[in-house]
């Protein structure tokens, strides 16, 4: 306590011991700084709108890797599903027939099956009932799921040609209506 009221009794002393610790906290955060483009190319990946969508790499039902930065100057809906999820089941077939309004003009559709909390049997027999024609991944682990945050099933996401999340959709069904106009603008942006 001595101490701290001798520094305080002079401001010489006190003025100098401020600069020190101000110039001693500014090289340490100059030092230890790491700049947003050097750890995630300037964006930070969050599963809201406005954010960059976290990337990740999942197995097909057909055992084709995909990954989501490798969709990069295509519109992409990520759709986290179940098959035991009834609005998962009533949505399925609008986001089918976007699916195939789109797909030429850039639209990708990725149905990440919940397979931690599901089974790829019941996915595949899924897929085969609603002539599902986009990829159906396999979130094995939960790893997306964590990822994204999923807290009710479905939810989607609308991705934008830059890899930005514009739209979240928790919960269901959607109708066509919706995802059309969710994608819409999306797709007239240029690439």
């Amino acid at each position: 306590m001595t101490w701290l009221m001798y520094l305080l009794r002079d401001n010489r002393r006190w003025t100098a011991v401020m600069i020190a610790v101000v110039f001693v906290g500014g090289m340490w955060i100059g030092l230890t700084a790491s700049s947003a483009a050097q750890t995630t190319s300037g964006v930070v990946p969050s599963p809201r709108e406005g954010f960059s969508a976290p990337d990740f790499t999942l197995e097909t039902l057909e055992g084709e890797i995909i990954t989501l930065s490798d969709l990069r100057g295509q519109v992409v809906i990520v759709n986290l599903w179940a098959s035991w999820c009834p609005p998962c089941r009533a949505e399925m077939p609008a986001i089918e027939q976007i699916y195939q309004s789109y797909k030429a003009q850039g639209l990708e559709v990725l149905a990440v099956n919940t397979t931690y909390q599901d089974s790829e049997k019941a996915a595949n027999q899924f897929a085969q009932d609603f002539g599902l024609t986009f990829p159906i991944l396999l979130d094995r682990d939960g790893t997306v799921s964590r990822r994204y945050q999923l807290q009710a099933l479905p939810t989607t996401y609308f991705i934008d040609r830059q890899g930005v999340i514009r739209a979240v959709i928790p919960g269901g069904p959607m109708k066509e209506s919706l995802i059309q106009s969710k994608i819409a603008d999306l797709i007239e942006e240029a690439p």
